[in-house]
């Protein structure tokens, strides 16, 4: 099994990985960030981003992952696709492993991000990929001139709920309370949107259909108790999302979510090991929230490494 020897690993490459990155780079570390699929995270399904300062017109999240990717790379930052499988933090070295090959360093910041969370009812996992989705952005074009249920009453619901509309000709937006907690903006464009019929109070309890596609989704009043179907070609979930965070395995001290719990300076329960974006313990998850937080695990990082040496 081969080893390489780095000052800091960063985990993710998503806004906070790909961040933390460009200031080790900038700090001239021996350093790498380390991403299992593809660099760029959740943000690469969003279809247009329009929080995030310095874009007026707004981007979308491919096209903003991107110039980051594009800006890592111009300043020679190591990225390497590798899953870690296991790691072990406990010694002032730590050690990741990757399948065939260890990585050890004296830092580690753990930008690995989180995933949707599953509704865990009846059919969902059978039609996960045939009719379930978590991502407008990929999958909206397949229900052209359709109906489809959509789950959620967040931003990011909404805002997937509003891009669906470009495609399929109704939108059922199922919350389970009686009120959207997107924002006011949001809010706004969903209400006045004539495609999107919302169904209030409601949670789904089965996703039904044939052999290969959803045909209806089940949905019961959580103050009534009533339950009715709704004949729709697709479901689409936003219920919340979980800490991409298994490889840990309890290393370092979390929240009863699995959110990785940090003080100020993103420092975790570990010496030397820091946590950055939507995996840590924090109140709010916005791409300008994750870079912030890699430019504060960075520094955090730094001085540790230099009081080591």
């Amino acid at each position: 099994m081969s080893e390489t020897n780095y000052d800091l690993v960063i985990i993710g490459g998503g806004p906070a990985g790909l961040t933390a990155g460009i200031y080790a780079a900038r700090a001239r570390l021996n350093a790498v960030v380390v991403e299992k699929m593809a660099a760029g995270g959740q943000v690469l399904t969003s279809d247009w981003i329009e929080n995030y300062p310095g874009f007026p017109e707004g981007i979308s999240g491919a096209d903003l992952m991107m110039r980051m990717s594009d800006q890592a790379s111009r300043l020679g930052v190591a990225l390497e696709y590798e899953e870690i499988t296991a790691v072990d933090l406990s010694d002032p070295v730590k050690i990741l492993s990757l399948g065939d090959k260890t990585i050890t360093c004296k830092a580690v910041i753990i930008a690995s991000g989180a995933s949707p969370s599953r509704l865990n009812v009846p059919g969902e996992e059978r039609f996960i990929g045939r009719g379930i989705s978590f991502c407008a952005t990929c999958d909206a074009p397949f229900f052209r001139d359709k109906v489809v249920a959509a789950v959620g009453g967040g931003d990011t619901a909404v805002q997937e709920s509003l891009f669906l509309t470009k495609f399929a000709k109704k939108v059922y937006l199922i919350h389970r309370r009686d009120a959207l907690r997107a924002t006011k903006i949001l809010q706004e464009r969903a209400f006045e949107n004539k495609k999107i019929e919302f169904v209030w109070d409601s949670v789904v309890t089965e996703i039904g259909g044939g052999l290969t596609n959803v045909e209806k989704v089940t949905v019961k009043n959580v103050k009534t108790e009533e339950t009715r179907d709704l004949a729709v070609d697709g479901c689409f979930m936003w219920v919340g999302i979980h800490p991409n965070a298994d490889f840990l395995a309890g290393a370092v001290d979390t929240d009863k979510g699995g959110f990785i719990l940090t003080d100020q300076a993103m420092a975790t329960s570990v010496p030397g090991v820091f946590a950055a974006g939507d995996v840590r313990a924090t109140p709010l998850r916005q791409i300008a929230t994750s870079v912030g937080d890699a430019a504060i695990a960075l520094h955090s990082a730094e001085a540790y490494i230099e009081s080591m040496e």
